[in-house]
């Protein structure tokens, strides 16, 4: 079994009919007004309204409208399921529409409305203290395994025309496994799970941490540490020691730069990843296969 891209008619159909039935159990930090930002990613690139600007593939959108000092003045989602109706036809309900950095009326164009191939909202949080998450990738994993198994090999992987971590997926084979033509194999997914479980254990023992959360990603996981408290509000030289101690203490092989940096937007739960065609969701079990486990309806 392998993975493959979702069309852009499943992706409509998912937001249409099977994301709607999720809202009610999304994170209580992820709401209309609750995250600063929500993003999209397009499959093609689609025109903005201002002149001589480049087409965009990715486009953030502020919950909330601004003054000069930073105070809230008018939201731009009156709740959630504006936020869906964004994501259905992002053109159509584009909350800037007023702005010249909107996204281009498809009726005015030749293009049809842009497909949300990845919807994302920001860890930065108006109504609780910036959210707490590390990322683990599948594919991070792949090319450190592929870079131990040509070392015992005794494979140069340095002198080649093509990129280190081509030469390390196509020597190794993990290209052509399945799922065939991503840059990790099952396996690398499942030990992604593994350590999100081993993460989520550390919170829970280092940190005194009794709310957390682990999320199937699509090709990873997220987890989270949402204690609401003051003892539990790293401020980013906090977080940065986190990312150490997660790194050189545990071996656990995350992204430093998401949990340190405020402006990270992480994917959506019960979203789709349209490249995998696959729900992202939260689980309770290193058991979790997402092969089977979270296969959307329209794929059955």
């Amino acid at each position: 079994m392998t993975w493959r891209e979702a069309t852009r008619d499943e992706i409509f159909a998912y937001y249409d009919q099977e994301f709607p039935e999720y809202t009610d159990q999304l994170p209580g930090f992820i709401t209309a007004t609750g995250p600063k930002e929500f993003g999209l990613s397009f499959r093609d690139r689609h025109p903005i309204c201002k002149d001589d600007r480049p087409d965009r593939d990715f486009i953030r959108r502020a919950t909330w409208r601004t003054d000069s000092t930073g105070e809230r003045i008018a939201q731009h989602f009156d709740g959630f399921e504006d936020v869906r109706s964004f994501i259905q036809a992002p053109a159509h309900n584009d909350p800037y529409r007023d702005s010249e950095y909107a996204l281009a009326d498809p009726d005015l164009l030749v293009k049809s409305d842009p497909v949300s191939e990845g919807v994302y909202y920001g860890l930065d949080n108006w109504e609780r203290p910036w959210v707490i998450a590390v990322d683990i990738d599948a594919k991070d994993i792949a090319i450190a395994r592929a870079d131990r198994e040509l070392e015992e090999a005794e494979i140069d992987a340095h002198h080649d025309d093509r990129s280190h971590t081509e030469i390390l997926l196509t020597e190794s084979g993990i290209q052509v496994a399945d799922p065939a033509g991503y840059p990790y194999a099952f396996e690398d997914l499942e030990r992604t799970i593994e350590y999100g479980f081993e993460t989520r254990d550390i919170f829970e023992t280092e940190f005194d941490a009794d709310e957390t959360m682990v999320v199937y990603s699509g090709q990873g996981v997220h987890v989270y540490l949402l204690n609401d408290d003051s003892e539990h509000d790293y401020d980013e030289q906090s977080r940065e020691v986190l990312n150490d101690f997660l790194i050189d203490r545990y071996g656990i092989p995350i992204d430093p730069v998401v949990t340190a940096d405020r402006s990270r937007l992480l994917r959506v739960p019960y979203s789709l990843h349209a490249e995998v065609c696959r729900v992202v969701q939260p689980i309770d079990s290193p058991a979790f296969d997402p092969q089977t486990d979270a296969r959307p309806q329209f794929l059955e």
